[in-house]
């Protein structure tokens, strides 16, 4: 019965909640907090806390904690799978909606348009996460990782798994 709570207290407010996941803690602040009482308002403000300074979606770190804090690595899984599930659904319906009139010109219309607002999107991702390695790290750290990242990923042709654990052992080691 617990983890159908957990499910239900956490797929509502995703499934429901639009905007992310900032939008929806107050939704599952009172399913937490208000129907359930797992967490008192205090706890709830501390996991916030925790969780804003992690990377990551913020909603699906909270349900990991939450989710372990009320019934161990089993509520942990529970809570986290509700919180991705509604996004997973809708996102599997509408690439087999887009997927079954591919051939449809409204669709191929739309797939050109949305391709330079991806390129915009991706092109800003890029300079959000150069400018704040430049903060955190430096120029020179940031220009090593980068460069050694290129000739793994272009001329090595390795898989980008590897050049992100390159990263987090140069960091490791170095920026520590």
């Amino acid at each position: 019965m617990i983890y159908l709570d957990l499910f239900l207290a956490f797929f509502i407010p995703n499934i429901i909640g639009y905007g992310g996941g900032p939008a929806i803690i107050p939704l599952i602040e009172n399913e937490v907090v208000g129907r359930y009482g797992w967490l008192t308002s205090q706890q709830f403000a501390e996991a916030l806390a925790l969780g804003n300074t992690l990377p990551s979606p913020i909603a699906t770190k909270m349900a990991g904690y939450i989710g372990h804090e009320v019934a161990g690595v089993g509520g942990a899984l529970v809570a986290t799978l509700a919180t991705v599930a509604p996004s997973l659904i809708l996102m599997l319906v509408a690439l087999g909606t887009l997927y079954r009139y591919r051939d449809s010109i409204k669709v191929k219309s739309m797939s050109q348009w949305v391709r330079p607002v991806i390129m915009v999107l991706m092109g800003y991702l890029t300079w959000s996460f150069l400018d704040e390695g430049v903060s955190n790290a430096g120029w020179m750290h940031t220009a090593i990782v980068g460069v050694v990242a290129c000739v793994m990923l272009v001329w090595l042709r390795l898989h980008p798994v590897w050049a992100v654990v390159a990263g987090l052992v140069y960091g490791g080691l170095l920026l520590g």
